[in-house]
């Protein structure tokens, strides 16, 4: 991600919008579980501070980030990320849909991916497409409707299963108008929620014909014979992870 961008979220309206999807991202990672989790982009925020994941790093172009490359080829295992965020990375580039199979590649089945960008369908892209013409950030992004957001993440076999919509306040320069308009956040999240600044998305990755096997017991006799020969309470499963807690990154 440009440093441009990075240095308009110093700005006193990027920082009000870097707490609100801070606070947002708080709530949402809480209690996604795994053990790999990554941050695409604006290595600057901690947007999986909350999340219990033993190994979480941050992956940018440039910056105080853990690892940097491009986010179009991804140093990183196939089907090894159980969690990605991906902070207004689609809208500051010219090949999104390179950026999302990069994802869908290096997420595990069932893993969820966390995108958030800005809504063109509110008084922040109200404002972009006032000044069309205007090459600073954000301004100058490729702002993408929630609608089309959905359709390319079905397109990758991604199921939406939360979304969020928040930033209400109009996009004002000013830190004193900014805590003027606060009010807007609630009564906006209650009377027109299409119209928030930015949208937050949470989507599962899922994989068409995988499903659990288990085993087909006859009755609850043998359910308890079988658990008497594997020296364990009846009703008690064995719990095995197939999985090893090492993230390969791939040179």
């Amino acid at each position: 991600m440009s440093n441009s961008l990075q240095a308009w979220f110093a700005t006193p309206l990027g920082q009000y919008l870097a707490q609100q999807e801070q606070t947002h991202h708080d709530s949402i990672v809480a209690d996604i579980f795994g053990f790999h989790a990554l941050q695409l982009g604006l290595p600057e925020l901690d947007l999986l501070r909350t999340n219990r994941i033993p190994h979480k790093f941050r992956l940018a172009r440039s910056g105080q980030a853990d690892l940097q490359a491009e986010f179009g080829e991804l140093p990183i295992e196939s089907q090894s990320i159980d969690l990605l965020v991906m902070p207004h990375v689609l809208e500051f580039t010219e090949q999104p849909h390179q950026i999302l199979r990069e994802m869908d590649r290096v997420m595990m089945p069932e893993g969820r991916v966390v995108i958030t960008a800005f809504n063109p369908w509110s008084m922040w892209g109200i404002r972009r497409w006032m000044r069309a013409n205007n090459q600073q950030f954000p301004w100058n992004g490729n702002f993408i409707s929630l609608v089309r957001m959905k359709d390319w993440l079905s397109l990758l076999g991604f199921d939406v299963s939360a979304g969020k919509l928040a930033c209400y306040v109009p996009p004002c320069t000013r830190e004193q108008w900014l805590q003027r308009f606060q009010f807007l956040e609630p009564a906006g999240d209650r009377w027109w929620a299409i119209a928030g600044g930015i949208y937050i998305l949470e989507a599962i990755k899922r994989v068409h014909g995988m499903r659990i096997i288990t085993p087909a017991w006859a009755d609850g006799k043998l359910a308890e014979q079988e658990f008497a020969r594997a020296g364990r309470p009846a009703g008690v499963r064995r719990q095995h992870s197939t999985r090893s807690a090492d993230l390969r990154i791939v040179k």
